[in-house]
């Protein structure tokens, strides 16, 4: 395993922690992945959102849950911001405020 998985803030691990338990073992096997991968890993488990920006992709019979993530030096992964999914498209909201929280991340 060559990636490092950090959280923004401990809340953004609450909430993934809160999520139901099939959406939550999808979330666990996913990390796993992009600890492996990386960068490498794509379509369907992680699409980039431009600008270093990147969601995971997890679901489950009960919903479907997203996280924001960006990559820094040193093989570190930073989940920005993560949310359960309630409609088709991926709320502004949600976008913006994990867009913000990357600019702080790079400029730190």
């Amino acid at each position: 395993m060559n990636y490092n998985i950090e959280y923004f803030h401990e809340r953004v691990l609450a909430e993934i922690e809160s999520w139901p338990a099939d959406v939550l073992a999808d979330y666990a096997h996913l990390v796993e992945l992009l600890m492996e991968h990386g960068p490498n890993l794509r379509l369907p488990h992680s699409r980039a959102f431009g600008d270093g920006l990147f969601e995971l992709r997890s679901k489950g019979k009960t919903g479907i849950g997203r996280a924001f993530y960006c990559y820094l030096l040193g093989k570190r992964v930073v989940v920005l911001h993560a949310f359960i999914k309630k409609t088709q498209q991926t709320p502004d909201k949600e976008l913006k405020l994990a867009r913000k929280r990357l600019k702080e991340v790079q400029n730190a």
